[in-house]
């Protein structure tokens, strides 16, 4: 079935459980467009509900751009959900007008029932660290990078983990990409950090997700063929990656396979792995058809393989 809209292209997305009830928040953005590369500068947060992953209740957008002057008032982009106490969290991607939406922060929003969502006051409550990370006009890079914030409990001291999208700022400029990582006691002071993975082998890291299976340690990312330095334009795959660590905190390495999944034409792209009915799945963007032309829609889960080594899989999608 797939989550599927007429109008608007549906892109990178993320979920929260509440009871019975599958939330999904994803990026989306107008088809009369035209062009699809005009999505990320047009991009609100939309929302929808299901008990199945398959079937789906559309609702009011949760997140919206700021008013004109405030630090996301060009476009809002990739987040996360979190739950403390009675509240849920939402962290999330906002971009400016006032620099051509070309610098990336993090702000977050509160609600009590995932729907009503309020932006905290000092937003935002992260932004990029020039001590570890490339900062806009610090390399050769067309943006600064800082987005698509995963935020996660840490089992072992009750504190927070937010993984991020970020550059490493030293090495070639084609090959910075690193998931980069702050930390909090209360989701309200964050701490920026070094990376938690890479750089070293492509140009970024998008739309990390941290998740543990079987007392595992996994981070889940993204990755277009375009970004992968060494690699001729007709061999490089578009797709899911991941990594491995010792905990939850990291630090990752590479993985017994690289990928998740991945192709040529990027058929599967902002892939997240959640827990249903007590069985790994995996959920992905629809990015690209055989003809690599854009899509835009959010897949049906599909079966997770965990290998005896930890590798992760899935079979050939059905589309």
């Amino acid at each position: 079935m797939a989550l599927i809209l007429e109008d608007d292209w549906v892109w990178d997305f993320w979920f929260a459980r509440d009871g019975a009830d599958w939330h999904v928040f994803y990026l989306r953005a107008p088809k009369p467009l035209g062009d699809p590369d005009l999505r990320h500068l047009n991009a609100t947060i939309g929302h929808a509900r299901s008990v199945d992953l398959r079937r789906w209740e559309i609702l009011p957008d949760a997140i919206t751009p700021g008013p004109s002057g405030t630090w996301d008032d060009q476009a809002t982009w990739t987040g996360s959900v979190v739950r403390s106490g009675a509240a849920w969290w939402m962290f999330y991607t906002g971009i400016s007008t006032l620099e051509d939406g070309k610098v990336q922060r993090i702000g977050a929003a509160t609600s009590a029932d995932l729907s009503n969502w309020v932006k905290l006051p000092w937003n935002p409550v992260c932004a990029v660290d020039r001590q570890w990370y490339e900062t806009l006009g610090g390399g050769a890079w067309y943006e600064e990078a800082w987005r698509d914030p995963w935020v996660f409990a840490d089992p072992a001291d009750g504190g927070f983990h937010m993984f991020i999208t970020a550059r490493a700022n030293a090495g070639p400029p084609n090959s910075r990409g690193v998931v980069g990582h702050a930390t909090s006691p209360d989701l309200v002071r964050w701490t920026v950090r070094p990376p938690v993975a890479g750089p070293g082998s492509f140009g970024h890291l998008e739309v990390p997700q941290q998740i543990s299976i079987a007392g595992r340690h996994y981070l889940i990312f993204s990755v277009p063929g375009d970004m992968q330095p060494g690699v001729e334009a007709d061999q490089a795959l578009t797709g899911i990656g991941y990594a491995v660590a010792d905990a939850p905190g990291g630090p990752y390495r590479p993985g017994p396979t690289p990928f998740v999944y991945a192709d040529r034409p990027g058929t599967l792209y902002a892939g997240r792995i959640v827990i249903d009915d007590d069985r790994p799945v995996l959920v992905a963007t629809l990015h690209n058809d055989a003809n690599g032309d854009y899509v835009g829609a959010i897949s049906d889960p599909l079966p997770l393989v965990v290998a005896e080594n930890g590798a992760l899989s899935v079979e050939e999608p059905k589309l």
